[in-house]
Protein backbone atom coordinates (compact mmCIF):
# COMPACT_ATOMS: atom_id res chain seq x y z
CA UNK A 1 0.00 0.00 0.00
CA UNK A 2 2.76 2.46 0.93
CA UNK A 3 4.60 1.74 -2.31
CA UNK A 4 1.41 2.58 -4.22
CA UNK A 5 1.22 5.96 -2.51
CA UNK A 6 4.86 6.73 -3.28
CA UNK A 7 4.14 5.75 -6.86
CA UNK A 8 1.03 7.91 -7.25
CA UNK A 9 2.76 10.91 -5.65
CA UNK A 10 5.55 10.48 -8.26
CA UNK A 11 8.32 10.99 -5.74
CA UNK A 12 11.05 11.13 -8.39
CA UNK A 13 9.39 14.13 -10.03
CA UNK A 14 9.37 16.10 -6.76
CA UNK A 15 13.06 16.80 -7.40
CA UNK A 16 12.12 19.68 -9.71
CA UNK A 17 10.48 21.57 -6.84
CA UNK A 18 13.34 20.65 -4.47
CA UNK A 19 15.86 22.17 -6.89
CA UNK A 20 13.70 25.31 -7.21
CA UNK A 21 13.62 25.79 -3.43
CA UNK A 22 17.36 25.14 -3.29
CA UNK A 23 17.92 27.86 -5.87
CA UNK A 24 15.90 30.40 -3.89
CA UNK A 25 17.89 29.52 -0.77
CA UNK A 26 21.20 29.60 -2.66
CA UNK A 27 20.50 33.09 -4.01
CA UNK A 28 19.59 34.29 -0.53
CA UNK A 29 22.74 32.70 0.91
CA UNK A 30 24.97 34.21 -1.76
CA UNK A 31 23.72 37.68 -0.85
CA UNK A 32 23.39 37.44 2.93
CA UNK A 33 25.49 34.43 4.07
CA UNK A 34 22.66 33.35 6.34
CA UNK A 35 19.60 31.10 6.13
CA UNK A 36 16.61 30.82 8.44
CA UNK A 37 16.66 27.02 8.79
CA UNK A 38 13.13 26.67 10.21
CA UNK A 39 11.61 28.73 7.40
CA UNK A 40 13.68 26.80 4.86
CA UNK A 41 12.37 23.46 6.16
CA UNK A 42 8.79 24.74 6.15
CA UNK A 43 9.27 26.03 2.61
CA UNK A 44 10.44 22.60 1.45
CA UNK A 45 7.46 20.98 3.18
CA UNK A 46 4.93 23.42 1.73
CA UNK A 47 6.26 23.29 -1.82
CA UNK A 48 6.53 19.49 -1.81
CA UNK A 49 2.96 19.22 -0.46
CA UNK A 50 1.64 21.46 -3.25
CA UNK A 51 3.64 19.55 -5.88
CA UNK A 52 2.29 16.23 -4.56
CA UNK A 53 -1.21 17.67 -4.69
CA UNK A 54 -1.05 18.57 -8.37
CA UNK A 55 0.31 15.11 -9.25
CA UNK A 56 -2.36 13.30 -7.21
CA UNK A 57 -5.19 15.36 -8.68
CA UNK A 58 -3.72 14.91 -12.15
CA UNK A 59 -3.79 11.13 -11.74
CA UNK A 60 -7.37 11.30 -10.47
CA UNK A 61 -8.72 13.44 -13.30
CA UNK A 62 -6.79 11.60 -16.03
CA UNK A 63 -8.34 8.36 -14.77
CA UNK A 64 -11.80 9.91 -14.62
CA UNK A 65 -11.43 11.20 -18.18
CA UNK A 66 -10.19 7.74 -19.27
CA UNK A 67 -6.89 9.16 -20.54
CA UNK A 68 -4.72 6.83 -18.47
CA UNK A 69 -6.72 3.80 -19.59
CA UNK A 70 -6.23 4.62 -23.28
CA UNK A 71 -2.57 5.62 -23.42
CA UNK A 72 0.46 3.34 -23.19
CA UNK A 73 2.14 4.02 -19.87
CA UNK A 74 5.90 4.49 -19.65
CA UNK A 75 8.23 5.35 -16.76
CA UNK A 76 7.74 9.03 -17.55
CA UNK A 77 4.31 9.40 -19.15
CA UNK A 78 0.79 8.02 -19.16
CA UNK A 79 0.17 8.51 -15.45
CA UNK A 80 1.31 6.27 -12.61
CA UNK A 81 -1.02 3.36 -13.42
CA UNK A 82 -2.09 3.08 -9.79
CA UNK A 83 -5.78 3.76 -10.49
CA UNK A 84 -6.13 1.68 -13.71
CA UNK A 85 -4.49 -1.22 -11.86
CA UNK A 86 -6.89 -0.85 -8.93
CA UNK A 87 -4.11 -0.43 -6.37
CA UNK A 88 -5.89 2.58 -4.85
CA UNK A 89 -9.43 3.91 -5.07
CA UNK A 90 -10.05 7.15 -7.03
CA UNK A 91 -11.73 8.73 -4.00
CA UNK A 92 -8.62 8.00 -1.88
CA UNK A 93 -6.32 9.67 -4.39
CA UNK A 94 -8.63 12.68 -4.72
CA UNK A 95 -8.86 13.13 -0.94
CA UNK A 96 -5.09 12.82 -0.60
CA UNK A 97 -4.65 15.45 -3.31
CA UNK A 98 -6.95 17.85 -1.46
CA UNK A 99 -5.24 17.05 1.87
CA UNK A 100 -1.81 17.93 0.46
CA UNK A 101 -3.30 21.10 -1.06
CA UNK A 102 -4.68 22.09 2.36
CA UNK A 103 -1.35 21.27 4.05
CA UNK A 104 0.48 23.47 1.55
CA UNK A 105 -2.08 26.23 2.11
CA UNK A 106 -1.65 26.04 5.90
CA UNK A 107 2.13 26.35 5.64
CA UNK A 108 1.64 29.17 3.16
CA UNK A 109 -0.75 30.83 5.60
CA UNK A 110 2.01 30.86 8.20
CA UNK A 111 4.27 32.70 5.77
CA UNK A 112 1.49 35.13 4.89
CA UNK A 113 1.27 35.97 8.60
CA UNK A 114 5.04 36.58 8.65
CA UNK A 115 5.61 38.15 5.24
CA UNK A 116 2.31 39.62 4.08
CA UNK A 117 0.61 40.19 0.73
CA UNK A 118 3.38 38.98 -1.60
CA UNK A 119 3.21 35.43 -0.27
CA UNK A 120 -0.60 35.63 -0.32
CA UNK A 121 -0.54 36.38 -4.06
CA UNK A 122 1.90 33.54 -4.76
CA UNK A 123 -0.12 31.11 -2.63
CA UNK A 124 -3.43 32.10 -4.22
CA UNK A 125 -1.97 31.49 -7.68
CA UNK A 126 -0.63 28.11 -6.55
CA UNK A 127 -3.88 26.87 -4.98
CA UNK A 128 -6.15 27.95 -7.84
CA UNK A 129 -3.87 26.69 -10.59
CA UNK A 130 -3.17 23.37 -8.86
CA UNK A 131 -6.86 22.60 -8.42
CA UNK A 132 -7.74 23.49 -12.01
CA UNK A 133 -4.53 22.24 -13.65
CA UNK A 134 -5.87 18.92 -14.93
CA UNK A 135 -9.39 20.10 -15.76
CA UNK A 136 -8.84 23.54 -17.27
CA UNK A 137 -5.19 24.54 -17.69
CA UNK A 138 -3.83 21.49 -19.52
CA UNK A 139 -7.02 21.19 -21.57
CA UNK A 140 -6.43 24.72 -22.86
CA UNK A 141 -2.85 24.11 -23.96
CA UNK A 142 -1.45 26.16 -21.08
CA UNK A 143 0.28 23.38 -19.15
CA UNK A 144 3.78 24.51 -20.11
CA UNK A 145 2.95 28.12 -19.24
CA UNK A 146 1.69 27.08 -15.81
CA UNK A 147 4.83 25.04 -15.11
CA UNK A 148 7.10 27.93 -16.15
CA UNK A 149 5.25 30.35 -13.88
CA UNK A 150 5.23 27.78 -11.06
CA UNK A 151 9.01 27.43 -11.22
CA UNK A 152 9.45 31.18 -11.07
CA UNK A 153 7.02 31.51 -8.16
CA UNK A 154 8.78 28.80 -6.13
CA UNK A 155 12.21 30.40 -6.46
CA UNK A 156 10.90 33.92 -5.85
CA UNK A 157 8.70 32.80 -2.94
CA UNK A 158 11.56 30.91 -1.29
CA UNK A 159 13.84 33.92 -1.62
CA UNK A 160 11.16 36.30 -0.32
CA UNK A 161 10.49 34.16 2.75
CA UNK A 162 14.19 34.45 3.64
CA UNK A 163 14.71 38.14 2.80
CA UNK A 164 11.31 39.91 2.55
CA UNK A 165 12.59 41.40 -0.70
CA UNK A 166 11.79 41.12 -4.40
CA UNK A 167 14.89 41.38 -6.60
CA UNK A 168 15.69 40.32 -10.14
CA UNK A 169 18.01 37.34 -9.38
CA UNK A 170 15.35 34.88 -8.14
CA UNK A 171 13.01 35.96 -10.93
CA UNK A 172 15.60 35.20 -13.62
CA UNK A 173 16.65 31.98 -11.89
CA UNK A 174 13.01 30.96 -11.55
CA UNK A 175 12.36 31.60 -15.23
CA UNK A 176 15.27 29.32 -16.14
CA UNK A 177 14.07 26.45 -13.93
CA UNK A 178 10.44 26.98 -14.92
CA UNK A 179 11.23 26.84 -18.62
CA UNK A 180 13.35 23.72 -18.17
CA UNK A 181 10.48 22.00 -16.32
CA UNK A 182 8.12 23.11 -19.10
CA UNK A 183 10.39 21.43 -21.63
CA UNK A 184 10.21 18.17 -19.69
CA UNK A 185 6.40 18.35 -19.59
CA UNK A 186 6.39 19.14 -23.31
CA UNK A 187 8.52 16.12 -24.25
CA UNK A 188 6.64 13.80 -21.87
CA UNK A 189 3.35 14.66 -23.57
CA UNK A 190 4.41 13.11 -26.90
CA UNK A 191 3.49 9.50 -25.94
CA UNK A 192 0.07 10.67 -24.70
CA UNK A 193 -0.75 12.48 -27.96
CA UNK A 194 -3.56 10.21 -29.17
CA UNK A 195 -5.20 9.67 -25.77
CA UNK A 196 -5.05 13.39 -24.95
CA UNK A 197 -6.52 14.35 -28.32
CA UNK A 198 -9.30 11.76 -28.03
CA UNK A 199 -10.27 13.19 -24.62
CA UNK A 200 -10.51 16.71 -26.03
CA UNK A 201 -7.29 18.00 -24.55
CA UNK A 202 -5.27 20.62 -26.38
CA UNK A 203 -1.72 20.16 -25.17
CA UNK A 204 0.96 22.20 -26.88
CA UNK A 205 2.13 19.12 -28.80
CA UNK A 206 -1.42 18.59 -30.07
CA UNK A 207 -1.77 22.26 -31.06
CA UNK A 208 1.52 22.19 -32.98
CA UNK A 209 1.38 18.62 -34.26
CA UNK A 210 4.09 16.10 -33.42
CA UNK A 211 6.49 16.87 -36.26
CA UNK A 212 6.41 20.63 -35.81
CA UNK A 213 6.63 20.21 -32.04
CA UNK A 214 10.02 18.46 -32.38
CA UNK A 215 11.42 21.73 -33.75
CA UNK A 216 9.61 23.82 -31.14
CA UNK A 217 11.52 21.93 -28.44
CA UNK A 218 14.57 24.13 -29.02
CA UNK A 219 12.63 27.23 -27.95
CA UNK A 220 12.73 26.14 -24.30
CA UNK A 221 16.52 25.88 -23.86
CA UNK A 222 16.98 28.98 -26.03
CA UNK A 223 14.87 30.98 -23.56
CA UNK A 224 16.68 29.44 -20.59
CA UNK A 225 20.20 30.07 -21.89
CA UNK A 226 19.31 33.54 -23.18
CA UNK A 227 18.07 34.42 -19.70
CA UNK A 228 21.29 33.17 -18.11
CA UNK A 229 23.55 34.94 -20.60
CA UNK A 230 21.59 38.19 -20.30
CA UNK A 231 21.85 37.91 -16.52
CA UNK A 232 25.61 37.42 -16.70
CA UNK A 233 26.07 40.33 -19.14
CA UNK A 234 24.08 42.65 -16.86
CA UNK A 235 25.95 41.28 -13.82
CA UNK A 236 22.64 40.16 -12.35
CA UNK A 237 23.59 36.49 -12.34
CA UNK A 238 27.05 35.23 -11.34
CA UNK A 239 29.45 34.56 -14.19
CA UNK A 240 29.71 31.03 -12.80
CA UNK A 241 26.13 30.42 -13.95
CA UNK A 242 27.66 29.85 -17.39
CA UNK A 243 28.60 26.39 -16.11
CA UNK A 244 25.04 25.47 -17.11
CA UNK A 245 26.36 25.45 -20.69
CA UNK A 246 28.15 22.19 -19.88
CA UNK A 247 24.79 20.41 -20.13
CA UNK A 248 24.36 21.35 -23.80
CA UNK A 249 25.58 17.94 -25.10
CA UNK A 250 22.77 16.26 -23.15
CA UNK A 251 20.30 18.77 -24.63
CA UNK A 252 21.48 18.01 -28.16
CA UNK A 253 21.14 14.29 -27.47
CA UNK A 254 17.55 14.84 -26.26
CA UNK A 255 16.58 17.08 -29.17
CA UNK A 256 18.00 14.84 -31.88
CA UNK A 257 16.51 11.77 -30.22
CA UNK A 258 13.08 13.39 -30.21
CA UNK A 259 13.42 14.29 -33.89
CA UNK A 260 14.15 10.65 -34.75
CA UNK A 261 11.69 8.93 -32.40
CA UNK A 262 8.73 11.28 -31.88
CA UNK A 263 6.27 8.71 -33.21
CA UNK A 264 7.64 5.62 -31.45
CA UNK A 265 6.67 5.30 -27.78
CA UNK A 266 9.33 2.72 -26.95
CA UNK A 267 12.13 4.81 -28.45
CA UNK A 268 10.78 7.92 -26.71
CA UNK A 269 11.51 6.49 -23.26
CA UNK A 270 15.30 7.11 -23.36
CA UNK A 271 14.63 10.52 -24.93
CA UNK A 272 12.38 11.45 -22.01
CA UNK A 273 14.95 10.14 -19.54
CA UNK A 274 17.68 12.20 -21.21
CA UNK A 275 15.50 15.33 -21.19
CA UNK A 276 14.74 14.93 -17.48
CA UNK A 277 18.43 14.45 -16.70
CA UNK A 278 19.25 17.55 -18.75
CA UNK A 279 16.74 19.68 -16.83
CA UNK A 280 17.82 18.44 -13.41
CA UNK A 281 21.56 18.73 -14.12
CA UNK A 282 21.20 22.24 -15.56
CA UNK A 283 19.13 23.33 -12.56
CA UNK A 284 21.64 21.86 -10.12
CA UNK A 285 24.52 23.63 -11.89
CA UNK A 286 22.64 26.93 -11.58
CA UNK A 287 22.22 26.34 -7.83
CA UNK A 288 25.93 25.59 -7.51
CA UNK A 289 26.85 28.79 -9.36
CA UNK A 290 25.25 30.82 -6.56
CA UNK A 291 26.70 28.70 -3.75
CA UNK A 292 30.19 29.10 -5.22
CA UNK A 293 29.75 32.78 -6.01
CA UNK A 294 32.67 34.97 -4.90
Amino acid sequence: MLSSWFRVIRVKFLLASVIAVCLGLAISWSQNQTINVVDAILTFAGVIALHASVDLLNDYWDFKHKIDTETKRTKFSGGTGVLPEGLLQPSEVYRAGIAFLILGAIIGGYFIFLNGITIAIILAFAIISIYFYSTKIVNSGLGEVFVAIKGTMIVLGTYFVQTSQIVIEPILGGVVLGVLSSMILFVNSFPDFEADRASGRKTLVIVLGKKRATSALWIFPTVAYSTIIAGVITQTLPILSLITLFSIPLLIKSGLGLKRSFDDVEKLVPVMASCISYGRITGTLLVLSFLLRV
